[in-house]
């Protein structure tokens, strides 16, 4: 990895150079994922970040971040931290309160400082799918959230798989592999994945309603260990990476990630008939 040294308080212009370095490019279409945080003081903070994100991508470039929402669900384990330790009349209120998903003014969970300042942009779209929606900006942003299927959280009626039809690039700004999203098309991509139910709150016809639907279950427990596999696999010619202040960055192909992914899992993922009795 080639070091650029941190500097007391990172400008625009110098996350503009550090990114070309790295080698985003004019044009590109990019899943970042962001730890604004990890990379020491930023003058301007995320505005920062997105101005130079947008400098480097110019015009022709479309910028896409994940603004995902576990709040108005009780099949996440968000819900669960929350419900730890309350009775069950506290667990009916909060039930009873939890908000319907509105993709104009409902908050990502989790999803970072930079991720919320592209979803809040005017420019910015968002696909509709009221647990893991994405926000993008730019002139592919319109296909790439459109048609967002209420049933597919990550698989072909989603976003990522827009993103794989046009050969986006992954970058990873101060979070590592646990963290790639694009993991998640390869898990619907093995054979016969398993799946589950999920449940959340929406709004159909002006009413706060609960629905539920299954879909592939979701697991990114292993995925560090699978994207040092992929980093390894790929010896640099996938993969870039650079420091850029104090953040450890990535650069790298959304095909290539998604595709190692889909071979990696099956001879590597325990199963739920594999695991112990007793675990």
């Amino acid at each position: 990895m080639r070091a650029i040294s941190a500097i007391d308080g990172l400008t625009e212009p110098a996350i503009t150079r550090r990114l070309a370095e790295l080698g985003v490019e004019e044009g590109d279409i990019l899943l970042v994922h962001a730890s604004l945080s990890s990379f020491g003081r930023v003058a301007g903070g995320a505005a920062s970040v997105l101005g130079a994100l947008g400098r480097v991508l110019g015009t022709r470039g479309t910028l896409v971040v994940p603004t995902f929402t576990s709040g108005n669900s009780d099949t996440s384990s968000v819900y669960r931290d929350r419900i730890h330790g309350l009775s069950d009349r506290e667990r009916a209120a909060l039930r009873n309160t939890m908000p319907p998903f509105d993709p104009e003014t409902t908050p990502s969970t989790g999803m970072g400082v930079l991720a919320e300042t592209v979803r809040c942009d005017a420019r910015s779209v968002r696909s509709g799918h009221p647990q893991t929606s994405f926000a993008a900006r730019g002139p592919q942003a319109a296909r790439i959230t459109d048609n967002h299927h209420p049933d597919c959280h990550l698989g072909e009626h989603s976003p990522l798989a827009r993103l794989y039809e046009l050969r986006a690039r992954v970058l990873l700004l101060g979070v590592g592999f646990d963290r790639c999203t694009a993991f998640h098309l390869g898990e619907y991509r093995v054979p016969d994945p398993p799946r589950r139910t999920y449940r959340c709150v929406v709004r159909r016809n002006g009413l706060r309603q609960w629905w539920s639907y299954d879909d592939v279950a979701l697991d990114d427990s292993d995925f560090g260990r699978l994207g040092a596999d992929f980093e390894r696999a790929a010896a640099g010619e996938h993969v870039r990476s650079s420091l850029i202040g104090a953040a450890h960055c990535r650069l790298l192909s959304l095909v290539d990630s998604v595709d190692y992914a889909r071979h990696w899992l099956p001879s590597h993922r325990v199963t739920a008939e594999q695991r112990p009795a007793d675990s």
